[in-house]
This record gives C-alpha cells, sequence and structure tokens, in this order.
C-alpha cells in the first residue's frame, strides 16, 4: 500500500463530506427550476448547517445516552462506508472491509441508532417515525444485499472494490438481464433508504406522513446540523455506490497518480449530479404513496432482486 493510497481514501473522504451537502443544495435547486421558483441556492443547506452549530442544543427531558449518541452513531457509520468502499479509486486501504454485507450491516446499524432516539424521546411522533423506519428498512436492507450479491456472482467476490474492477474487465456483464434487474431494485430501495418521495418527503413536516423527520423533531443545534449532514453523507454515498457499481468509468485504479485521483474525483462527482438532478426531476413529477402501499412497493423491489439473482445464476458460466 503506497502513499497515494492512503492520499486516495482521503481524497475521497474529504469529496463526501464537503460535497453531500452541496448535492442537496443542486437537488433543491433543480426542483425550485421545475417549479418556477428562484430557490436559495447551492450552497444553502451548508449555510443551514452553519446556523444549526451557533443554536443551543436541548435534551429533552427524560431521554438517555440513546438520544444523545445516535447522531454521532449515525455520521460515524456513514464516514466508515464512505471511507471503504470505491468511491474516487479502487484499492484504497480498508478495501478488504468492503464487503457487501459489512456495508449493509453499517447501514442498519445507523438506521437502528436513529429509531432508537426517536423511540427515546417518549413522544408519539417519534415512535410513530421509528416504527415506519424500521419497517421499511426490513424490507431495503434485504434487497440491497440481494440486488449486490447477484452482481457478485459473476465477479465471484462480494467484495465492492473486487466488483467495480470486474465490471470494467468486463463491461458486458452490467448491461444484462441481471444487471439490469439489480438496477432497478436498487433504485427503488435507494429512494426509501434516504426517505425520498414517493416513500418519504424531505421537505414536509405532516405529522402524519413524516418517517424521518418524525424521528428528529426533538433534535436541535449541533446534533441536527450533524444528522443533516450525515442523511446529505449517506444520499451521496450511495449515489456514488450505484454509479460506480454500474458505470464505474473513470474511477481511478489501485495506487493511482494525482492526475488520475483529480479525474476519479471529477468523474464521480458528474455521476452523481447526474443522478442527483434525474431523482429531484422525478420527484417533482411524482406524488407520495400511502403508508400501506410503501411495503408493496419495496416488495416488488425485492422480488426484482431475487429475480436478479435468479438470472446471474442461470446465465453466469
Amino acid at each position: 500500500m503506497t502513499a497515494m493510497a492512503f492520499v486516495a481514501g482521503a481524497a475521497q473522504l474529504v469529496t463526501v463530506m464537503a460535497g453531500a451537502p452541496l448535492l442537496v443544495g443542486v437537488m433543491r435547486q433543480v426542483r425550485a427550476a421545475w417549479e418556477g421558483r428562484a430557490g436559495a441556492g447551492v450552497g444553502q443547506p451548508w449555510r443551514d448547517l452553519r446556523k444549526q452549530l451557533g443554536k443551543q442544543q436541548i435534551t429533552p427531558q427524560g431521554t438517555t445516552v440513546v438520544f444523545a449518541a445516535a447522531p454521532a452513531v449515525l455520521a460515524g457509520t456513514t464516514l466508515l462506508i464512505a471511507a471503504v468502499i470505491p468511491i474516487v479509486a479502487t484499492g484504497s486501504p480498508l478495501d478488504p472491509a468492503a464487503d457487501l454485507f459489512a456495508v449493509v450491516g453499517l447501514l442498519f446499524v445507523g438506521t437502528v441508532a436513529l429509531s432508537l432516539a426517536g423511540i427515546d424521546t417518549g413522544t408519539a411522533f417519534g415512535g410513530m417515525g421509528a416504527s415506519r423506519e424500521i419497517t421499511i428498512a426490513a424490507l431495503v436492507e434485504p434487497t440491497i444485499l440481494l440486488a449486490v450479491f447477484a452482481l457478485s456472482i459473476p465477479a465471484g467476490s462480494a467484495n465492492l472494490g473486487a466488483l467495480v474492477a470486474n465490471t470494467l474487465q468486463h463491461p458486458g456483464q452490467v448491461a444484462s438481464l441481471t444487471g439490469l434487474l439489480a438496477f432497478v431494485a436498487l433504485a427503488v430501495v435507494i429512494l426509501a433508504e434516504t426517505g425520498r418521495l414517493p416513500v418519504d418527503n424531505p421537505a414536509t413536516h405532516l405529522e402524519l406522513t413524516m418517517v424521518h423527520e418524525a424521528m428528529v423533531l426533538e433534535y436541535s443545534g449541533p446534533r441536527l446540523a450533524l444528522i443533516e449532514w450525515a442523511s446529505a453523507m449517506r444520499l451521496t454515498v450511495l449515489l456514488a455506490l450505484v454509479a460506480n457499481l454500474f458505470v464505474p468509468w473513470g474511477i481511478a485504479e489501485a495506487n493511482p497518480t494525482a492526475v488520475e485521483l483529480l479525474l476519479g474525483i471529477g468523474a464521480i462527482a458528474a455521476k452523481v449530479v447526474v443522478l442527483a438532478v434525474t431523482l429531484a426531476t422525478m420527484e417533482v413529477f411524482i406524488a407520495k404513496l400511502r403508508l400501506f402501499r410503501v411495503p408493496e412497493l419495496l416488495a416488488g423491489s425485492f422480488l426484482l432482486a431475487l429475480l436478479a439473482v435468479t438470472s446471474a445464476n442461470f446465465f453466469t458460466v
């Protein structure tokens, strides 16, 4: 492992940490443009975070260490995922830990931490949001496992770096029935995992329809800023993972040069922005599903992931 591999790992973390709020700003600006509004600007999420960091932090009476620790757990697991998966370059120092099951497990740890914090407040809305979040997660996490596992069958490895390298060598494998089914399944569950339409509306504060927002109603100040930042990084990481699993071209390989590293940062930034703009555009033209319809949508994505695994087993030589 050379020094450039560690530089690539650090660049990957910095790119996610600095770029995540800007990505949210881009999505809000795209929605504003489609809706005929001026918008607050791409940098508004960073200004919101700075404002929250300067506010007073309030801890509800009766809460335990679970409430206080949840934002740090959510942010920590997200940063760890950003450090291990191939975003800017393959072969990072933590590449051996970039196992499919470990990454999905880290996603679930963050989800459970925030759900427990919602329950810990003892409020009706916190418990309601937590129960909805766990119900969604029970269908989302297995679907992610199956969809990426379908891609791992031709590669012969569950390591995400190995999957990206295999796609670079055999691009025809993702342009197949297995790749199509896995992509659609992942696209649906990422909407649910990140709380986007039609599963959840990140801009709403209507108590009866909230999922993610219901769990963080009692947070304020730096803790709320950390949750919002972690949520933005979670969206960025998942979009980057999908981009590199299916369109990995441009990613720097192990031990990259400075030029390759810069090209890798530019490539992933362009791919993620394209996905984010597409997602924001779709959100303008689709409505939020009723809550009892969400399990049906996620069950359909699970079925697509299962079909992708079946297809991979039948057509892999």
